[in-house]
C-alpha cells in the first residue's frame, strides 16, 4: 500500500509518529520519527536528503527569456502524500477514540445519576422511618 515508504525501508508505517520537512541549500531534508520503544531514551528517526529539481521556465510572455526554478523532487512529493495519508488515518483513529470516550462518559453520567437517585430515595426512607418512631 505504501510503496514509496517501503522503498525507503519503512515496512511498518503505523509506527510513524510525525515527520518534518525543511530546505537546506539545494536539498530538501525529510526526517521521519517513529514511536519511542520501551527502554529508549529518544524516539528513533531517519533522515533522507532529496535534491531539488531544477527547471527552466519562461520569464516573459514572449518566451525569449528563461529563468531557473527549483522545485521539490517528485519522488519526495509521493512520499509526503503517503505520510499525509497516514496522518489522516491517525485522525480517524483519534476520532473513533473520541467517540468511544464520549459514549463512555455519557454512560457513566447515567450510572452516577441513577445511583444518586437511589441514595436519595434511601435517605428519604430513613427520614420517614425516623418520623414514625417518634
Amino acid at each position: 500500500m505504501y510503496k514509496n515508504l517501503k522503498q525507503l525501508g519503512i515496512f511498518d508505517p503505523e509506527k510513524i509518529t510525525h515527520y518534518t520537512l525543511r530546505q537546506e541549500g539545494v536539498n530538501d531534508i525529510l526526517k521521519i520519527y517513529f514511536v519511542k520503544e520501551k527502554g529508549e531514551f529518544f524516539a528513533r528517526s531517519v533522515k533522507f536528503k532529496y535534491p531539488r529539481q531544477r527547471k527552466m521556465v519562461t520569464a516573459d510572455s514572449n518566451g525569449e527569456r528563461y529563468k531557473e526554478v527549483k522545485e521539490i523532487n517528485p519522488v519526495l512529493v509521493n512520499i509526503i502524500n503517503e505520510l499525509d495519508a497516514l496522518k489522516l488515518q491517525q485522525k480517524d483513529k483519534d476520532l473513533d477514540l473520541a467517540t468511544k470516550i464520549l459514549t463512555d462518559l455519557q454512560h457513566l453520567q447515567r450510572v452516577v445519576a441513577n445511583k444518586i437517585s437511589e441514595i436519595e430515595a434511601d435517605v428519604e426512607k430513613l427520614k420517614a422511618q425516623g418520623k414514625t418512631k417518634k
